[in-house]
């Protein structure tokens, strides 16, 4: 199997191998650094480990045999799934199912992302994991039917929901908005869709903190597992709109010139797929059950710009 493997001999992990899928997108590229020191990891490339090939799924786990499965690879081009439905329900729906009965077979534990979208943004404060879903588009409705299959199948497992990812890997709002500043006077950004942008660093660190409780002594406890396993929300504290997180990032930046932000309601600028206006995520079950606590999305903005 073509894949990079990194072998970390770490006295606390001696027998963990964490099976890492999509090492190349925004989240993956992170985890790759934050998991480093948990045990041996590897890391398929998407030759090797294609989420749209389910057989290659399966091959490929019973090959590894993991002690944990990190699954952040998905299909993510949220307007063209409305004309690509098969393809997103194959990789959001369909493919964690498969990573979940793999996992309890090989007797692995499994971490897999969602997203707000699941949501349909009519609530008015925050949304907890015991809310209802209504997603309004097909990319939300792929991503609800792959945490539906992995909680059909069971086992150990954690479903992480997130929101307006980014990073400085990939592509994403951060460096679009970067990418505009030098060609554009001025800027028509939505301002009544409101959520936490949250850097991909920040997921892949509480992933790790995440994974190293279960992997200190509990890799095979089953109680452990069955007593977390299940949905949280995990994104940066606070919120903001996508026109406030663009005058941020300019501001933090120290652009010696800003673009002008004009700020707009989404139905001046309409899209394929339907986002909600409220994609504000709770963190509380997050903290209560792990003690794991993410920085205010201003913050950790504040120092992703640091590196780049």
């Amino acid at each position: 199997m073509a894949a990079s493997e990194t072998s970390i001999p770490v006295a606390d992990f001696p027998e963990s191998t964490i099976l890492v899928t999509g090492s190349s997108g925004q989240v993956g590229f992170e985890l790759l650094r934050s998991l480093q020191g948990l045990g041996r990891i590897v890391a398929p490339d998407r030759r090797a480990l294609d989420l749209a090939d389910l057989g290659q799924i399966r091959r490929v786990v019973r090959d590894v045999k993991p002690t944990l499965i990190v699954n952040p690879a998905a299909y993510t081009a949220v307007d063209q799934a409305e004309t690509d439905e098969a393809a997103a329900m194959r990789m959001n729906a369909d493919a964690p199912g498969v990573l979940a009965e793999e996992a309890r077979e090989v007797g692995a534990a499994l971490i897999h992302y969602s997203t707000n979208y699941v949501f349909d943004g009519a609530k008015d404060g925050a949304y907890v994991e015991s809310d209802s879903p209504n997603p309004q588009n097909i990319y939300g409705a792929s991503k609800l039917a792959g945490e539906r299959a992995i909680e059909q199948v069971g086992g150990k497992y954690l479903v992480f929901r997130t929101s307006w990812v980014y990073g400085t890997h990939g592509r994403n709002f951060l460096r679009t908005m970067l990418r505009f500043a030098q060609e554009r006077p001025e800027l028509t950004i939505v301002a009544d869709q409101n959520g936490a942008p949250t850097w991909s660093a920040t997921i892949a660190a509480l992933t790790a903190q995440i994974a190293t409780q279960g992997l200190i002594g509990h890799a095979d406890d089953a109680g452990w597992w069955s007593e977390r396993s299940g949905l949280y929300n995990l994104t940066a504290a606070g919120s903001t709109s996508w026109a406030g997180f663009a005058e941020a990032i300019f501001e933090l930046a120290g652009l010696a010139q800003r673009p002008v932000v004009r700020r707009i309601a989404s139905e001046q600028y309409p899209t394929p797929a339907k986002r909600p206006k409220n994609s504000r995520l709770s963190n509380a079950k997050l903290a209560d059950v792990f003690g794991v606590r993410a920085p205010n999305w201003h913050d950790a903005l504040r120092v992703c710009i640091a590196t780049l």
